[in-house]
């Protein structure tokens, strides 16, 4: 329990004072511009005189309600423990930022004030309560968003990240050969063994021959395992395995799609001109072969579909490829900027030098790399169009894909005013042509002037869920390239980091969406570093290393957690079979398809059909529980009116006994909890378990590197 707050003899306990933007205590998820809402705000019974609403300009004093008006809100108001406040409002076409002062005083029948002897005044915000004023600029306040939806799909929903070379080969008639082609200082390689590990530093030319018909073929597993969304890394023609660097963005990589005209030749040893590799430029000029591919993977969301699935698309429009068709470097398009300064899309590029036509390599690539040319936004209102007509085609039928990821989304432009602009206008075409799509960026850092409603619905959640949570439960960076052991079993860092990014990023269309991964194609496999041992790849130990010493038990928490956490809990492929793997291009190892972690994958359906069927994990409000010096224990409630569950991890190396003060969740003073589920580090137990709670005391035994999810 949180202290309590004394001052002459005016007393709060700040551990029952709550407010969050779940749902609960806002009378709406989200709000209409100009519409009334009501929002409420929790205290202990009988401790506060006054309570307000404050924004920057006015304190609202909010009114206690009687019984019969908090009846259906919240589970405890039989209990007589909290008082609930109420004030309704009318918004605006703005976001409005709010947070509360609490006003105690020692005896009820004197008016408090910031002016009396003895009141007790608490500010309550994203943080918690503390005893000073907030600044006017406070990013820890709370924000409504009127106006804003995000498609409600996406609330809770379980996400899968597929890289798409690494899945599953489903047609090997559309294999990338050895020596198809040459790029970035070497030819293609197809590799025949599909457990090999890939190479520390030629991945990207290494092609195992995943393709979307592979995926297709594992729909059903994946709707098995309890997937709703499926995120894949770019599908569009390229050269390289990751296909980050665009060369069509019109069309699907028919070696990810299907070949049906095949003709030509691959390049001999020494050649590197790829105007001679005949085969590669037929494969991916041939509208036969295009038209062919886009068909396969309107097929393959129309079977998502089918399954009540989803499927998001990455749009990378920071940068394209050095092979892209508009640049052309290669020639095998018939030339384009790169070629002629007179080309129509000479302004889509920035140019350094203006006077070395013909074979002009003085394009400004991303970070520097020649195969990644920097597209020239501000440049070109022809390229902005285009870009947008890409945005609108493949949300639109035939294709229907249901959303955009934003690659590196903050880099698209040359400035910022410039990226928000864009962006917005991004939203409305794709919404226009589908509104119940989802636009979800990546970015590191604050996303909070990105998320107002008006630009992306949510992002890829490195601040509020995957650094926090791997500090805490394995002392990494998400890299595995640093330990640092004063992170590790941090229980009060955890939260701090938590709750400042939470303030500084979210909404509630922003945070339910959110795309709450342990790890992804970037950054190490979350079981590798639960060993605690930084490492790469490229390291003398080798890749071996990366599954050496590994917790099994670390791993589940950390999926309990996920699956427990509001947000969209994203798994990346194999996480769930149990693959490990450092950080790109490690963690881009194959599907163990055959000798997969049966176990794990068990273990991941059940947590997951945990999350979907408990309305408290993809609606709920989160408290935090337990105290937040209990080094490497972290305890955390969920809940909404009518159920609530508690989620306790215990990241030590000995058994621990927990004992938690429930009062703040709100659940009765004397009552059972159910165990929905215990994992330990030798496995997880579904087994049903009764729990008594006495004067809202929980006691229970936690073993070593274990998580337990009850439920009232």
């Amino acid at each position: 329990m949180l202290p309590i707050d004394r001052r002459g003899d005016a007393m709060i306990d700040l551990s029952l004072l709550f407010h969050d933007i779940s749902g609960q205590y806002v009378d709406k998820a989200e709000q209409d511009i100009f519409s009334d809402v009501s929002i409420y705000f929790r205290t202990g019974h009988g401790q506060a005189d006054k309570v307000f609403l404050c924004t920057d300009e006015y304190e609202y004093q909010m009114n206690l309600m009687n019984k019969t008006g908090v009846k259906e809100m919240l589970p405890g108001y039989e209990s007589g423990v909290f008082d609930y406040y109420e004030v309704r409002i009318q918004l605006g076409d703005k976001p409005l930022s709010y947070f509360f002062k609490v006003v105690a005083s020692k005896d009820k029948d004197e008016a408090a004030s910031d002016n009396t002897e003895n009141p007790a005044i608490v500010y309550y915000d994203h943080r918690g309560a503390f005893t000073k004023k907030p600044a006017a600029d406070n990013h820890m306040a709370f924000r409504l968003f009127p106006g804003t939806h995000a498609p409600s799909w996406a609330r809770g929903a379980v996400m899968y990240q597929i890289f798409v070379d690494r899945f599953c080969n489903g047609d090997k008639s559309n294999d990338v050969l050895t020596d198809e082609y040459h790029y970035n200082g070497g030819h293609t390689v197809r590799v025949s063994d599909w457990d090999k590990y890939p190479h520390p530093s030629e991945s990207y030319k290494e092609f195992y021959g995943g393709d979307l018909q592979g995926v297709i073929d594992k729909l059903d597993y994946l709707k098995d395992l309890g997937v709703d969304v499926l995120y894949l890394n770019p599908i569009f023609a390229s050269p390289s395995s990751h296909k980050y660097d665009t060369m069509d963005y019109d069309h699907i990589d028919p070696h990810f799609g299907k070949i049906v005209e095949d003709k030509g030749d691959t390049l001999e040893k020494d050649i590197t001109d790829n105007r001679k590799a005949t085969q590669f430029v037929n494969r991916v000029t041939n509208i036969k072969n295009l038209d062919a591919s886009d068909l396969l993977f309107a097929k393959l969301v129309e079977e998502a579909h089918k399954r009540g699935m989803k499927v998001i698309i990455d749009g990378v429009f920071n940068h394209c490829g050095s092979f892209n068709k508009w640049l052309d470097r290669e020639i095998i398009y018939g030339g384009g900027a790169f070629e002629s300064e007179d080309s129509a899309y000479h302004n889509w590029f920035d140019f350094k030098k203006k006077k070395k036509w013909p074979y002009n390599n003085s394009y400004d690539g991303w970070w520097g790399y020649d195969t990644l040319p920097k597209l020239n936004f501000e440049g070109s209102e022809t390229l902005q169009q285009y870009i947008l007509k890409l945005g609108r085609k493949w949300v639109s039928a035939p294709f229907n894909a249901d959303g955009w990821r934003l690659d590196v989304a903050t880099d698209l432009g040359h400035s910022e005013s410039f990226n928000h602009e864009f962006w917005s206008r991004f939203r409305k075409a794709v919404r226009d042509a589908n509104p119940e799509a989802i636009i979800l960026a990546e970015n590191y850092g604050t996303s909070r002037n990105w998320l107002l409603g008006d630009q992306w619905d949510t992002i890829m959640n490195y601040d509020a869920f995957m650094e926090p949570v791997t500090w805490f439960l394995t002392g990494e960076d998400k890299h595995s390239d640093s330990f640092r052991k004063n992170r590790l079993n941090n229980t009060s860092y955890f939260w701090k980091s938590m709750k400042k990014a939470i303030g500084e990023n979210f909404g509630n269309f922003s945070m339910y969406t959110a795309m709450n991964q342990l790890d992804n194609h970037d950054h190490s496999r979350f079981m590798t570093r639960t060993n605690m041992k930084p490492g790469r790849s490229s390291d003398k130990k080798g890749p071996e290393a990366a599954d050496e010493g590994i917790n099994k038990g670390i791993f589940r928490e950390a999926v309990v957690l996920q699956m427990t956490w509001p947000g969209a809990p994203t798994l990346y492929y194999g996480d769930e079979a149990g693959v490990c793997g450092y950080t790109d291009p490690d963690n881009r190892r194959t599907y163990p398809w055959g000798h997969e972690d049966k176990e794990l994958i068990d273990f991941h359906k059940n947590i997951i059909s945990i999350h979907k069927k408990y309305d408290e994990f993809t609606e709920g409000a989160l408290i935090q529980l337990g105290d937040t010096k209990a080094k490497g224990i972290l305890s955390y409630g969920r809940f909404t009116a009518k159920s609530a569950s508690v989620i306790i991890l215990n990241n030590n190396k000995k058994e621990k006994e927990i004992t938690l003060d429930l009062k703040p969740l709100g659940i009765p003073k004397d009552c059972v909890l159910e165990r929905l589920i215990l994992t330990t580090e030798d496995g997880f137990d579904i087994k049903k378990e009764a729990l008594k709670v006495r004067e809202w005391t929980l006691t229970f035994t936690m073993p070593a590197y274990s998580s337990v999810v009850l439920r009232y």
